[in-house]
């Protein structure tokens, strides 16, 4: 299987989408190298990235299901390195 490694960025503006967020992420947990989250009380937000090894459309798929929470904006960026395996 062709895998990817990508990082995906979230920042959260809503709370009310962060056990959805969770669920989306624990789904795809097989795939996730790491994941570090901050919340940014001053602002009310929280920061996210995950660090991924995963298919690209499965990178994909996670980041679509992600952007559509409300208040919550996703960005992907790839590495050119690619696992054959």
């Amino acid at each position: 299987m062709e895998t990817r490694v990508a990082v995906m960025s979230m920042v959260v503006e809503n709370p009310d989408s962060v056990e959805k967020l969770n669920a989306f992420l624990h789904e795809y947990g097989e795939f996730i190298i790491g994941r570090m989250g901050i919340p940014y009380r001053k602002r009310g937000i929280s920061i996210i990235s995950v660090a991924m090894d995963a298919p690209q459309n499965t990178i994909a798929a996670l980041a679509g299901k992600i952007g559509s929470l409300p208040g919550v904006s996703v960005k992907t960026a790839y590495s050119g390195v690619i696992n054959k395996d």
